[in-house]
């Protein structure tokens, strides 16, 4: 993606020592870091267009990592969280993995399985990213179609022949076909075998 900004680790935990410590290790492998001392203090100036990934303690005080993290779950904001806790509770692991969290890490960490965890959450946040631009995109190029377009698209994606197409709209085969090479041009598309590649799961509900 053009101008993606670089991602920001953001850790929360209200242990101090804590907190600082990971800010550094992250930051000492050229990861941009930012700490916060409670989960109010996070969802006070989160902004879910930037990306990046959560390292969370799940015991704080006011509210608890897990809380936090089922209410960026309400909130839609699909940021990777990677969970610590000092009490290995593993019910507590499994309610936070079902949640969506990447992993669960144990303190006292090693700094080096820590890092893995978070340039692997890292790059799951990038490829979501990329994966809902590409969607937006495609979003924008299906406006362009006119009425005629979609409706050859839409029997296109029924697995309609172009003759079938043609009885159905009362046109010829050959206007099908200029229908259906107007289109792939529009939505950036080479061929029908990509098309449906890209939109046989969408299709079933257009």
């Amino acid at each position: 993606m053009k101008n993606m900004p670089e991602p920001t680790v953001f850790i929360v935990d209200d242990d101090a020592a804590v907190r600082d410590s990971i800010q550094e290790l992250v930051e000492s492998v050229g990861l941009q870091a930012e700490g916060y001392a409670s989960a109010f203090a996070f969802l006070d100036t989160f902004q879910p267009q930037r990306s990046g990934c959560l390292v969370l303690d799940v015991q704080m005080a006011a509210m608890s990592g897990l809380v936090l993290q089922e209410k960026l779950n309400e909130l839609g904001f699909k940021i990777p969280v990677i969970m610590l806790t000092g009490h290995g509770d593993v019910p507590m692991a499994v309610q936070a993995m079902k949640a969506g969290a990447v992993d669960f890490i144990q303190k006292p960490y090693r700094d080096q399985s820590l890092l893995d965890s978070i340039n692997a959450a890292l790059v799951l946040d990038a490829a979501a990213r990329c994966s809902s631009s590409t969607a937006e995109s495609l979003e924008h190029q299906l406006a362009t179609l006119t009425e005629r377009e979609r409706e050859v698209l839409n029997q296109t994606l029924a697995g309609s022949t172009s003759k079938e197409i043609a009885r159905e709209l009362s046109v010829s085969p050959r206007t099908v076909e200029a229908h259906r090479q107007n289109l792939l041009r529009k939505l950036g598309i080479g061929t029908v075998k990509e098309l449906m590649l890209h939109l046989v799961p969408r299709g079933r509900n257009r």
